[in-house]
């Protein structure tokens, strides 16, 4: 089965509707966001092929959907490492990182070597466009040359 996209512009209005005439909370978006790209990451990448995960996760909703997303590969037996550089500050994301913590789930400040002991990464850094402007995306400007391409 061939996976499917949404633009952009679709994505938002998607959004949008499920959150007005769908009466879906924002949580629950998170939570069926983060449950969906794990489960993509267990078929394409099975814990077979490597365990150990790098989410990279950015300040806003799409981070917070890397953050669920490392919960439920934890449950899947993968060993998820946060690279969480630039926290978001609502009780949401903070409810999410306690969570991970609980869990025992590590979070790194060095993106580099965590990248060097990784099998795979999950790019929740930013989401649907626009993105930021340049200023504002410290410290992830460090990181992303890192990638491999």
């Amino acid at each position: 089965m061939a996976a499917k996209y949404l633009s952009a512009a679709n994505a938002a209005a998607l959004d949008k509707d499920l959150m007005s005439l769908g009466a879906f909370s924002l949580d629950q978006l998170m939570e069926l966001a983060g449950l969906s790209v794990s489960q993509v990451v267990y078929k394409v990448h099975p814990p077979s092929k490597g365990r150990r995960i790098l989410v990279a996760c950015g300040p806003g909703n799409n981070g917070g959907d890397g953050l669920v997303a490392a919960r439920h590969l934890w449950h899947y037996g993968y060993k998820p490492t946060i690279y969480y550089p630039k926290q978001g500050k609502n009780e949401l994301y903070q409810r999410l990182s306690t969570q991970l913590h609980n869990l025992s789930i590590p979070f790194t400040d060095d993106f580099s070597e965590a990248l060097k002991e990784s099998d795979h990464i999950v790019d929740a850094i930013f989401g649907i466009p626009p993105l930021p402007s340049l200023p504002s995306l410290s410290p992830f400007p460090l990181s992303l040359p890192s990638l491999p391409s």
